[in-house]
């Protein structure tokens, strides 16, 4: 078990490394000795888990699909207030994990990495659902459509996404929070528009600043 435990260990830390380097310096000059001497790992137990930088910027892309899975999976309830407090974590998520910030990069480059997943798309598609629930409940506005809410909300996330990696008050609980409170008005009418929250209804949303 101890074996185990150590190579579970040792395998984080190279992904963790890899994430944090690619996202500092990107993927191409990024050397695998430069990896594994941050890890603290020798050459021959990172080619033990993994025999090129690509396969560990795959692991990498894989490991921050489950973290991005995790995020839309943890918010419940009604679908846009689903949406907003998702919007919330993964700007949360995106400020604290290096992980997650390089999985996103790496994975909609195709030129340097053939991913298993785009993690953009999951986002989109995410969104998408979410809103076209929110339009069969009646919960949007009249004439306002979930495809033009979702291409709104993919185009912000992917905004705060690009910019918050050169400035983290991108990630800010206010940034996201003030881009509902714009857009709520235009999307929910009447009283509907009152149980919803722009600064995100879970907790753990309103934590951060």
């Amino acid at each position: 078990m101890a074996t185990q435990e150590r190579a579970v260990r040792t395998r984080n830390a190279l992904i963790e490394s890899a994430a944090e380097l690619f996202g500092r310096d990107g993927f191409e000059p990024v050397s695998l000795a430069l990896i594994s001497a941050r890890a603290g790992v020798s050459s021959g137990a990172l080619h033990f888990h993994f025999p090129s930088k690509e396969a560990l910027a795959e692991a990498v892309v894989r490991l921050a699909g489950q973290r991005l899975d995790e995020i839309t999976s943890r918010s419940t309830g009604r679908p846009l207030q689903m949406l907003i407090d998702a919007m919330h974590l993964l700007a949360q998520a995106l400020r604290s994990d290096a992980v997650l910030r390089a999985g996103f990069d790496l994975s909609c480059n195709s030129a340097r990495v053939e991913a298993s997943r785009d993690l953009r798309r999951t986002w989109q598609e995410w969104v998408e659902g979410a809103l076209d629930r929110a339009e069969r409940e009646g919960t949007l506005a009249h004439g306002v459509t979930a495809q033009d809410v979702a291409n709104a909300v993919v185009a912000a996330a992917a905004g705060i996404e690009t910019l918050g990696s050169r400035d983290p008050r991108w990630y800010s609980h206010a940034t996201v929070t003030g881009f509902w409170a714009l857009l709520l008005p235009r999307l929910v009418e009447g009283p509907a528009l009152g149980e919803l929250m722009a600064s995100g209804s879970a907790g753990d949303c309103a934590a951060f600043a």
